[in-house]
C-alpha cells in the first residue's frame, strides 16, 4: 500500500503544469533582455527589407520606399498634400500575404474617422494622410510595422510582412 501511495504521489507531482516564467505585465526587463529584443528586431527588419526588395524585383508593378520604411506603388504619393490631425477620412483595405493570398474575406472598413484619434497600422495611417478620395494604393509592410511579434491572434501570424490594398472612400 505504501508503494502504491508513493508511486501515485510521484505521478501526481510529475503531472503538475508549471507556469512559464514571464516578466509581469508592466514589469521591468533587464538590460540584457532589452538588448536581445532590440537586436532581434533589427536583424528581422534587415532580413525582411532584403526579402521585400527581392520580391519587388520580380513584380511587373513598381513600388517605391516611403520614409516610414514601407513601400507603395504610387511614386508621387509623398508629393501630394498631407492631411492634418482633425481631418476626416473614410477608407477600406484588404490584407494579403506575400503569396497574394487574401487573409480576410471582407475588407476592413472605417468611415468618418478623424486623423489623430483613430488607431490604425502606422503605414496605413501614413499613406491615408497623402491619399485623395477614390484613390487606391498597394502597401508593402514589414512585420515590425504590421502586427509584429504576436500577429493578430487570427489570420496574421507572428513576424509576417503584409501587402495591403488601400482605398479612400
Amino acid at each position: 500500500m505504501k508503494k502504491l501511495i508513493l508511486f501515485s504521489s510521484f505521478i501526481l507531482v510529475g503531472c503538475v503544469k508549471h507556469a512559464p516564467a514571464y516578466p509581469p505585465v508592466g514589469g521591468i526587463l533587464s538590460q540584457k533582455d532589452l538588448d536581445v529584443s532590440k537586436n532581434r528586431s533589427k536583424n528581422l527588419n534587415q532580413i525582411e527589407r532584403v526579402q521585400i526588395e527581392d520580391w519587388i524585383k520580380n513584380q511587373q508593378e513598381s513600388f517605391y520606399p516611403m520614409s516610414m520604411n514601407y513601400w507603395v506603388n504610387d511614386k508621387n504619393l509623398q508629393l501630394q498634400s498631407r492631411k492634418s490631425n482633425g481631418e476626416v477620412i473614410s477608407y477600406q483595405y484588404d490584407i494579403y500575404d506575400f503569396d497574394w493570398e487574401k487573409l480576410y474575406e471582407s475588407p476592413k472598413q472605417n468611415k468618418n474617422v478623424i486623423f489623430g484619434r483613430f488607431e490604425e497600422l502606422k503605414p496605413v495611417e501614413d499613406a491615408l494622410r497623402y491619399m485623395e478620395k477614390n484613390q487606391e494604393v498597394t502597401l508593402l509592410i514589414p512585420s515590425a510595422l504590421g502586427y509584429g511579434t504576436y500577429g493578430d491572434n487570427d489570420q496574421i501570424s507572428n513576424d509576417m510582412p503584409l501587402i495591403i490594398k488601400l482605398k479612400v472612400l
